[in-house]
């Protein structure tokens, strides 16, 4: 069911809207956390390990994968704010054939170079091999993670939240049973798991497209729709070039982060490998309420109503401080018995670092969840630079302070105490372009010349 995001009261729209989208993100990082589960449960510590090491690289493609998802939905519910339908299903046809010309060219890029990354970043040998096999078969699967990804862009811009939903509480409930199938039942290892991700990924995809052209085929327009056009590839490159690269630095950002962590070890790469999966739960949460905002912002601004953009900012903001209560109190307190879930027989040294990881982490959501909102106003405004500007300080500080904390008597514990700091500053400078957009009536105005 397609909703407008411009009527009704900016709280109650963005609860109804961004709930489900909420739940389907978790559902989403149920996938890795599967995977992380069977791993660490039914084959070995070093699996779990190996799993954790090549996750870090598969986020360099679900980056160009997001990229393409945000810049698709952004232009779709700006056209679709501004009731020019027929330009909404150009531009949906445009986003697929640019995004499986990516695809594509990511696929050779990986089948060809993921055993140099794996070295770059200092993989040690005992994990290499099922790295490296994991790796391969995810890549197989890319045009089921790209074409998924634009899918539920498009849903989520027509103001449909609850049909990816629908998709990935199918598919993700589908995927635990298959990882643990093919490695309990058929006696596979690591292969397992990614061969079970793959078949559900692919079966959530092809449902996905299928469900988005039957959409795109009740929405009725006067004037006729093209397949491909070179303008709006453009508009949808504006948003989704910066998004792809926010994504793709943090990313590799992560997995030089990921090399100085496997500089200590089996234990301490395990434990980070379980801890980053529940830490990436949240913040993948909060980036999906935060794409959610960027709808209800380009909505809005498609149908000139630029007034409802800051009601929205503080709805969200009161939206992911309430979710952040329970989350933080679960990481902080619960920790414990949450590392375990993923490790058998999990070594002292492996649950110690998990659990050093998710406190100091923790009580910092609040943070993080405030600059992810403010995100989603400045991507959906198309304030790219600015979007750009708040994600490198957070970087460059996250990564750089790894590096420089690693070195001294905190060890380990001091790449994780540049999370907080990298994300408070991040967090106040993208509140203050926020805040300077309004003062400046910039929100009222659309970067990707709409």
């Amino acid at each position: 069911m397609n909703k407008d995001l411009t009527v009704g009261n900016p709280t109650k729209v963005l609860w109804l809207f961004c709930m489900p989208l909420f739940g389907s993100i978790i559902f989403q990082q149920l996938y890795n956390i599967a995977d992380s589960f069977v791993a660490g449960k039914f084959i070995s510590e070093n699996a779990l390990a190996a799993v954790g090491n090549s996750y870090e690289i598969t986020l360099i493609f679900i980056a160009f994968a997001f990229g393409c998802n945000i810049g698709c939905s952004v232009i779709v519910s700006q056209f679709f704010g501004a009731k020019r339908y027929a330009d909404v299903k150009t531009t949906v046809y445009t986003s697929f054939i640019a995004s499986g010309v990516i695809c594509l060219i990511l696929m050779a890029i990986g089948l060809f170079g993921c055993n140099s990354l794996l070295h770059l970043i200092n993989t040690p040998s005992e994990i290499f091999a099922d790295s490296a096999l994991y790796l391969d078969i995810y890549i197989y699967g890319l045009p089921f993670v790209f074409f998924y990804n634009v899918s539920t862009g498009i849903f989520s811009a027509l103001g449909d939240s609850k049909t990816p939903f629908i998709f990935l509480a199918a598919s993700s409930t589908s995927n635990i049973v298959a990882d643990i199938w093919f490695v309990k039942g058929f006696g596979m290892g690591v292969d397992g798991v990614a061969w079970a991700t793959f078949i559900c990924q692919g079966i959530s995809c092809v449902l996905a497209v299928i469900f988005v052209l039957k959409r795109l085929r009740e929405i009725h327009s006067d004037e006729p729709h093209k397949i491909f056009d070179l303008k709006i590839l453009g508009k949808i490159a504006k948003i989704a070039i910066p998004s792809t690269l926010q994504q793709s630095f943090i990313s590799i950002g992560n997995i030089v982060i990921q090399g100085i962590i496997n500089g200590y070890g089996p234990a301490i790469i395990a434990g980070y490998s379980a801890s980053v999966k529940l830490n990436n739960l949240v913040i993948t949460s909060f980036t999906t309420v935060g794409n959610g905002i960027s709808n209800y912002t380009a909505q809005n601004l498609g149908a000139g109503k630029p007034e409802r953009v800051k009601q929205g900012f503080n709805a969200g903001l009161k939206m992911v401080w309430i979710l952040s209560i329970p989350l933080v109190l679960l990481y902080f307190i619960g920790g414990r018995f949450l590392i375990p879930f993923f490790i058998e027989n999990v070594t002292a040294e492996a649950l110690s670092s998990g659990l050093v990881f998710l406190k100091i982490l923790s009580p910092f959501y609040f943070v993080i969840s405030a600059k992810l909102v403010a995100d989603g106003i400045l991507r959906g405004s198309g304030l790219m630079k600015q979007f750009m500007i708040a994600t490198f300080t957070d970087l460059i500080l996250r990564v750089g302070l790894a590096f420089l904390l690693s070195k001294t008597v905190l060890g380990s514990t001091g790449i994780w105490c540049a999370w907080p700091i990298g994300w408070t500053i991040a967090a106040i400078v993208s509140i203050v372009f926020y805040k300077q957009s309004l003062s400046d009536n910039r929100a009222e105005k659309c970067e990707t010349d709409f």
